[in-house]
This record gives structure tokens, sequence and C-alpha cells, in this order.
């Protein structure tokens, strides 16, 4: 039986479990971060054995299908006061428009003031446009624009 953090009419978002990965890696990879079910799955445990954050799920309730996930983690730094940022958030194509987003980032937000952060983050990459006005319709501000970088250590 699932325990359910919320339900509409359509959707009901409930905590990731390990039987999730494969969707997880699915819908990943639709926003263009392919990733394999066993990396996936991999990945998931690190996060929930360090027990940082949450990782929810969007399951349509007609079928019970997994049609989107977030990812919501703290960040703590010595510059800025502590808030919760949104580390990933993706809604499977074929429903992308009809709400799923809204929920499962309202889930995140339930959480990251369930954990005492007044503030919640987003970065997005800044092509994706449709994505930064659905969090400006949510109610963010665009705070600032940033280069970022990497360097591989292997």
């Amino acid at each position: 039986m699932n325990f359910f953090v919320m339900k509409n009419s359509k959707f009901a978002i409930r905590v990731a479990s390990d039987g999730d990965v494969s969707i997880l890696a699915r819908l990943a990879a639709q926003l263009g971060y392919p990733v394999d079910a066993a990396e996936m799955g991999a990945r998931y445990a690190r996060v929930r054995a360090a027990r940082v954050g949450e990782v929810f799920v969007a399951e349509h309730i007609a079928d019970e299908q997994v049609v989107g996930w977030t990812h919501v983690v703290p960040r703590l730094q010595l510059e800025d006061a502590p808030f919760a940022e949104l580390a990933g958030l993706v809604v499977d194509d074929a429903v992308r428009g009809a709400g799923v987003g809204a929920v499962l980032l309202k889930a995140a937000e339930m959480w990251a003031r369930s954990e005492g952060f007044a503030t919640m983050r987003v970065r997005s990459n800044v092509v994706r446009e449709r994505a930064h006005r659905f969090y400006e319709r949510e109610g963010y501000e665009r705070i600032k624009a940033q280069a970022v970088f990497r360097k591989d250590l292997k």
C-alpha cells in the first residue's frame, strides 16, 4: 500500500521506492539525461542511504502509472542562509502541461517547509524557456544567471 503525500483529481504524489528506478531513468532520458536503470538504481540507493532530501513520484490515478518525479535537497552554505533546492523535476512528455509538474512542485515545497526551510530554489538550464515560464507561474522569481563548470576527476 502506498502512502500518498498529496492527491488531486488526476494525480497522486508519493515518496519514490526502489521499484520506481526504471521509470525514473526513462523519464530522465526524456529530459536529455540518459541513464540506464542499473545506474539510476545505484544513484537512488546512494540518495536513500544518505538520508538527504526526498524523491517524490506522481502517479496517474486512472492507471497508477508513474508520470513524473522530483528530487528536493537541503542546501547548507556558509555564504547564504539554508534553503531547499529542487535538484530535478521531470514530467512524462505524454502528460506535460496537465498539471503534474505543479503537483510535484507543491510536494517538494511541503517537504521543504516540513524541514524548516523558508526558501526554495530551482536551477533551470537557460534553454528551457518553457520550464522558466512554469516556475514563474508557480511564484518563483529569477534571481541570477550563472555559468556551470565541470572537471572530470578520474
